[in-house]
């Protein structure tokens, strides 16, 4: 059966932006790591995308000992394509936030392609009790605080990983990283199939509105035309209409607990599950059909999991 048309999910079980006071259904510990991601996998998602934290306190942890028993774990109860973030948070240096990367030489990494203000500070005017003191801080310090990514950073983590054909979910946060992109194609450093993970409603970045989700579409078709594939994320309440408007455009799209708490208005979602079940659901009433792991393996080229150090 062709894999063409078919719809990647790719599920983001933690991330670095929510801190475990905000949802006592945020994955923390390895094991809870693991578990999401193993459930979001068996909900639908052929991608999961990892970061791992301090299993003491939550707090974004990218040191390659933090992220070994995940993989190990997932690497024994499922197929799914496994994703290591390069971006880490924006408190670390590029060196510590492409250690794991490095070390474990994922089928895809994550990378951003531009350093940009990254403001998480207006989560403070909802959120006031917090259990762990570096909660806080990591928030606020985000109203002067600049994600960096420079060309050279790109650079760093493109050819780290050359060699390990890791390929990427090339992070876009607005229209200017599409031409940096573009840039590093053109300069050999990035081969296509490219896959394209558009980011909206993080502040910073592009909105949500659905003209900055079409503008973007129209700018990646006329970089790239069809050495691309396309996704997409919506932060926060965004998360299931960005979705669902980027999969009646023919794309692939990204949910999980890194972008999103909340199930709906109101109610936090209970797991990554819950989400990635909730977005198939969407994805198949609109006539799209699902692609599985090994399916997405073979429309982004992945060199495939018996390849990987983990």
């Amino acid at each position: 059966m062709t894999t063409a048309g078919k719809t990647i999910i790719t599920c983001a079980v933690t991330g670095s932006i929510h801190t475990p006071s905000m949802s006592p259904h945020l994955p923390v510990t390895p094991e809870e790591i693991a578990d999401a991601a193993v459930g979001a996998a068996e909900a639908g998602a052929a991608i999961v995308h990892l970061h791992a934290r301090d299993p003491k306190d939550g707090r974004p942890d990218q040191s390659p000992e933090a992220f070994a028993p995940i993989l190990a774990s997932i690497r024994q109860r499922t197929n799914a394509v496994v994703n290591i973030t390069t971006g880490g948070s924006p408190t670390m240096s590029v060196e510590e936030r492409m250690r794991p990367v490095v070390e474990f030489k994922p089928e895809v990494a994550s990378l951003n392609m531009g350093s940009m203000n990254f403001g998480l500070y207006p989560m403070l005017n909802r959120y006031k009790d917090f259990q762990h003191d570096w909660e806080e801080p990591l928030l606020a310090g985000s109203k002067d605080r600049i994600f960096k990514n420079t060309f050279q950073d790109i650079e760093n983590i493109l050819t780290a990983c050359a060699e390990n054909q890791t390929r990427f979910e090339i992070e876009c946060y607005d229209i200017g990283h599409l031409y940096t992109l573009a840039h590093f194609v053109d300069r050999g450093l990035v081969t296509p199939p490219f896959f394209v993970q558009s980011v909206f409603g993080i502040l910073g970045g592009i909105g949500p509105h659905p003209e900055d989700v079409a503008h973007m579409k129209r700018t990646a078709d006329r970089l790239f035309g069809d050495a691309y594939r396309w996704s997409v994320l919506g932060a926060g309440a965004a998360q299931m209409r960005i979705a669902a408007q980027a999969a009646a455009m023919g794309g692939n799209v990204r949910v999980g607990l890194e972008d999103s708490l909340w199930l709906g208005k109101g109610r936090l979602a209970e797991s990554n599950a819950e989400q990635v079940t909730k977005v198939r659901g969407i994805l198949e009433g609109l006539g799209c059909e699902i692609a599985t792991p090994d399916e997405a393996r073979e429309i982004l080229q992945l060199k495939g999991g018996d390849r990987v150090n983990f």
